[in-house]
């Protein structure tokens, strides 16, 4: 068995966790990266919609900071809530640094609102804003030295004198490595939750929680665990379509939500849970469609957008939507589609301060295995922020606190560096 050491281990890859490695790469840590798939596989690579910050004009950081509270039925931890939108505008401004491409006009960021946002606050890069800001951190992750073990899944992690040892399972064999810190970064793990559960889920497949539940084998302390968001549009038919989550900007460039008597039932822009359980009731209520698969719908009538817009605007803002579509026969510019919510993200889980640091020693957290940042409901574009600014934030705080054990373990300045 082989074995490493470092003075930060970072588990997963995903946008918090190669966030986090970055920036305890830059604080001076040695960083071991594991992943059990490839570097960037993750959540945050299927995000369509974008990223919220508060940086257009008629913006604040305390606006988004209400109105997170309030969609999160106001069981968000303020302390958290306030670290996530204060550092929205400068977590922005450093993913543009390493290469995100935001779109623009008249020389500023373009934002478009989102449900649950008094003003327009979401920022996007094409459609598939989650993979863009993949591309970036994997480019950063892999340029700043962080050791990375590819295909390499967590299996224990015990604490040692000064740290933690853990032990992995990679292609390579197994093997131990001991940090002075560890940054866990996993994701919620729905995928596998929904699998055991038998209903369908936006997640991606390496979304397991077995990370999240070692955390709290540990004795890590949780909050609002079992609080699910589900997407409200999730693709019903055409069934090589079914459970894609239509992006929620769909709705807001003017697609319209109706029942089988072509009615509207809600405010399309209301926050995600209000629009989700619209759709349920009218379902429950006798009101909804019957797809041809026989599954529960209603209609997104996807076509009012170019009437809003004009012509083109649906192919141009919409592109990675309409071609899907348009691949399974259906012109979404001229026709209706079916929806129904869908499982998409865990609200709760590891209970964690403003630095990302757990209730264990030595252990921080980042991403959808934190609970606290979002309440029980989440603001869509939230969640790539929340991978961010908690990445970054438990990235450094890791380093940190690694760099006070050996400055204590070592005054010297002679302890073993980990192995490359």
């Amino acid at each position: 068995m082989s074995s490493l050491q470092c003075d930060v281990l970072v588990v997963g890859s995903g946008g918090a966790g190669m966030s986090a490695a970055v920036a305890a790469r830059r604080d001076g840590a040695t960083v071991v990266v594991v992943t059990k798939s490839a570097l960037g596989a993750s959540n945050t690579g299927k995000a369509q919609g974008g990223i919220q910050a508060a940086v257009g004009a008629d913006d604040s950081t305390e606006a988004h900071f209400e109105d997170t509270l309030a969609a999160g039925h106001d069981d968000g931890r303020p302390e958290l809530v306030r670290a996530l939108v204060e550092d929205g505008p400068e977590a922005i401004a450093w993913l543009d640094g390493l290469g995100v491409e935001f779109a623009r006009e008249d020389d500023a960021y373009r934002v478009i609102r989102c449900g649950g946002a008094r003003c327009p606050r979401l920022l996007q890069s094409g459609e598939r804003t989650g993979a863009e800001i993949v591309r970036a951190l994997r480019g950063a992750v892999r340029a700043s030295g962080a050791e990375i073990r590819e295909s390499s899944a967590l299996r224990d992690l015990v604490r040692i004198d000064g740290g933690w040892e853990a032990t992995v399972a990679g292609r390579d064999g197994p093997a131990t490595i001991s940090a002075r810190c560890v940054v866990l970064a996993a994701g919620g793990g729905l995928s596998g939750e929904a699998r055991a559960r038998g209903i369908g889920s936006t997640n991606h497949s390496d979304a397991t929680p077995e990370v999240l539940n070692l955390a709290i084998a540990l004795g890590a302390e949780t909050v609002d665990l079992d609080s699910w968001q589900y997407h409200p549009t999730g693709s019903v038919w055409p069934e090589a379509l079914s459970g894609y989550a239509l992006p929620e900007t769909t709705r807001a460039h003017g697609a319209t939500l109706h029942d089988a008597d072509g009615e509207r039932f809600v405010d399309e822009l209301a926050p995600r849970d209000v629009v989700a359980g619209a759709i349920v009731d009218v379902v429950a209520a006798g009101r909804g469609v019957v797809a041809p698969n026989g599954q529960p719908a209603v209609w997104l009538d996807t076509a009012a957008i170019d009437r809003a817009n004009g012509a083109g605007f649906t192919a141009e803002r919409l592109a990675y939507v309409t071609r899907r579509y348009a691949k399974a026969g259906i012109d979404i510019t001229q026709e209706r589609v079916l929806v129904y919510p869908v499982l998409h993200y865990r609200n709760g889980g590891l209970v964690i301060d403003p630095s990302g640091h757990t209730t264990l020693p030595g252990v921080y957290a980042a991403g959808e295995i934190t609970g606290g940042v979002h309440g029980t409901n989440r603001l869509m574009g939230n969640s790539l922020l929340d991978t961010i600014v908690f990445g970054r934030r438990a990235g450094r705080a890791a380093a940190e606190e690694a760099r006070r054990g050996k400055r204590t373990a070592d005054p010297a300045g002679t302890s073993q560096q980990p192995a490359r």
